[in-house]
């Protein structure tokens, strides 16, 4: 039996992180690299990932999607690149004409309805009429402030709020998200791109607040959300960012889901590099109110870039054996660690070219 074929767009921080991962598991192997940083291209993705004795051949990284991924070529292509569901569209309708699988590691793309109801239609036809699945996830939104409450729920016979909170460290991200936190920037930067609409900060509260409503049925009529900075008092470094200090080191986001002006789901989420350097110490918390009441911490965070690479790895075979179409966390099993062979847990007749 062949190996589970996986693809990679985007060679950065997560892409790479994911290939090494995918290196040491069983029954499946990179058949394609692809981006555009002329650095890495031309190279061999191990070659460039600077490690021998990998188990499989090397592949050249391409700045061409076409030359990475012949049409059928491959069952899954992980994309990391984008955090918007527009931006990240052009690149999964590409894929999914190519007749592969998609997990993208775009934070809209969990719950690609919340925000891009019209687009999620144009994707969710076009891969059903390619017969593919396509799965947005991560470990935020994706797991801990989403699907992790869900799953408490279980537990509850009524929930009347939901309270996901947390605290984490965006040392482990590269560059794109750095941009996105404003870690570097000034205050004066901070309130521009506020009020310019340029500064995203965290991205997937409206996602995480409507895979909970709608898991739930909850029926939230209304969502809002706000930003402030996190002002560093020392100059802070981590792999992809710097903050010197009085700049923003990253940002403290809120979030809420409303049903008649009343607050049901509340977001918190402090994000910034090197928290540790003031005192801030990570951990990812929920509360649930109603029958029975549930609280659960995890301290510290659950890692953040290892888990979004767990993730979209772990995701590979639902992801497979998904009925195509536009798929979200509530559509499959629940991620597990997989240990085994990948080729074990994928249904018969799902791999490409069955």
């Amino acid at each position: 039996m062949s190996n589970i074929k996986v693809a990679l767009w985007g060679f950065g921080a997560m892409g790479q992180g994911i290939a090494k991962v995918l290196l040491t598991k069983k029954g499946v192997e990179i058949t394609g690299v692809c981006d555009i940083n002329p650095a890495l291209v031309g190279k061999g993705f191990i070659e460039a990932l600077g490690i021998s004795g990998a188990a499989q051949g090397d592949v050249k990284i391409t700045a061409s999607i076409e030359e990475a991924v012949q049409p059928k070529s491959c069952d899954v292509c992980i994309l990391a690149t984008d955090s918007f569901t527009a931006k990240a569209f052009p690149k999964m309708e590409a894929l999914i004409k190519l007749g592969v699988n998609v997990i993208s590691t775009a934070e809209e793309m969990a719950f690609p309805a919340a925000q891009e109801p019209e687009l999620t239609k144009k994707l969710d036809e076009l891969a059903k009429a390619h017969g593919v699945s396509v799965l947005g996830t991560g470990i935020n939104p994706g797991l801990v402030m989403d699907l992790l409450a869900l799953c408490l729920s279980g537990a509850m016979t009524d929930v009347e709020s939901v309270m996901c909170k947390r605290v984490n460290s965006l040392s482990p991200f590269g560059k794109a998200v750095m941009e996105e936190q404003g870690v570097g920037i000034s205050v004066a930067e901070f309130d521009k791109g506020v009020a310019d609409g340029t500064l995203a900060g965290h991205v997937g509260f409206a996602e995480s607040v409507a895979m909970i409503a709608t898991g739930m049925g909850l029926e939230t009529d209304g969502f809002k959300q706000q930003m402030k900075p996190i002002v560093t008092s020392i100059d802070r470094t981590s792999p992809y960012g710097f903050a010197p200090a009085g700049h923003l080191a990253g940002v403290n986001m809120t979030g809420q889901g409303l049903k008649n002006g009343k607050v049901i789901i509340d977001m918190y989420h402090p994000q910034q590099i090197e928290p540790e350097m003031e005192g801030t110490h990570t951990g990812d918390y929920i509360e649930l109110q109603g029958n029975p009441p549930i609280s659960m911490q995890i301290t510290p965070e659950i890692d953040g870039g290892l888990g979004t690479i767990a993730m979209c790895i772990n995701c590979i075979p639902q992801t497979i054996n998904a009925d195509p179409g536009v798929i979200t966390m509530l559509d499959i099993p629940v991620p597990r660690a997989i240990m085994g062979d990948f080729r074990t847990l994928v249904k018969p007749g799902k791999r490409i070219g069955e």
